[in-house]
């Protein structure tokens, strides 16, 4: 006669509180943004405006801004690889990710900031 032997699996874990702490927590994230614009030129102004808007109705209390002059320091263009302006660059939270243009398009920028799955303000 020979026993057959089951594999003991350990009880499932409730993970839902992880879960919602991780989301919380992502919720509460620092966006460190830098902004390049060419001058006070119509599409950078747009720029600035369209972004600053974007931060007040959605990373309201929750980002650090950055608007960099790339006629009056052209030495950041180099170190940040900037080869069009106006470009948006997402420094934290990590993937690093960049935006060219006006920044008008907000569904863009909820999707590339991964914005748009965390509950918008």
């Amino acid at each position: 006669m020979t026993l057959e032997r089951k594999p003991v699996r350990p009880p499932l874990k409730d993970v839902s509180g992880v879960f919602e702490q991780a989301l919380r927590a992502a919720a509460e994230e620092r966006y460190v943004l830098k902004l390049f614009v060419s001058g006070m030129t119509p599409r950078s102004l747009r720029a600035i405006e369209n972004l600053r808007n974007f931060c007040a109705e959605h990373l309201e209390g929750r980002h650090q801004l950055q608007i960099i002059d790339l006629y009056q320091h052209p030495e950041y263009a180099r170190e940040a690889q900037v080869v069009a302006a106006p470009t948006l660059i997402k420094e934290t939270p990590l993937p690093l990710r960049r935006f060219i243009g006006d920044l008008s398009h907000t569904e863009r920028l909820l999707a590339g900031l991964d914005l748009d799955w965390k509950g918008r303000s």
